[in-house]
């Protein structure tokens, strides 16, 4: 596996422009939401049965999914660890309380398909292709490099 310093020095490389770069630190943390918010929608009776759980800030696939994905970034630093794992804590609580005010699926879809509209506009603008063409762990990526650069100040 990749060190995350090669992953982030390779992400990089398709994100030098100061406006996509900028796009993509709303954009970015905006899908991972919303992916959430789709992956939560899906009912969940089978997990509240298994595990015999009632509490549906965690009782739903999204929260399975994603303890799944935060073995990936231990597996790249502590620090991008406990970033992630508190940004996918905000991202659950935060679509449980959307879906009490919106239907959650609806509104998950409308930020996915407007975050990526803005995604693919900071490439166009960049000149190159998204890193995930290359490679689909740059989805995993982007989140970690967005939280990074932030954590560090370049913005």
């Amino acid at each position: 596996m990749k060190t995350q310093k090669q992953w982030f020095d390779e992400y990089a490389i398709s994100h030098q422009n100061k406006t996509n770069q900028l796009i993509h630190y709303f954009c970015v943390p905006a899908i991972f939401f919303s992916i959430v918010g789709l992956v939560m929608s899906i009912p969940s009776t089978f997990i509240s049965n298994l595990f015999n759980i009632s509490n549906p800030i965690i009782e739903n696939w999204a929260a399975i999914i994603l303890i799944a994905l935060l073995f990936f970034y231990i597996k790249l630093s502590y620090t991008t660890f406990i970033k992630m794992l508190f940004f996918s804590l905000l991202c659950l609580i935060g679509n449980y309380y959307l879906s009490i005010i919106a239907p959650l699926l609806y509104t998950s879809l409308i930020i996915f398909v407007v975050a990526w509209i803005g995604q693919f506009y900071g490439h166009k603008l960049e000149g190159k292709k998204p890193s995930f063409f290359k490679d689909l762990q740059f989805l995993l990526i982007g989140p970690a490099w967005v939280f990074e650069k932030i954590s560090k100040k370049q913005i």
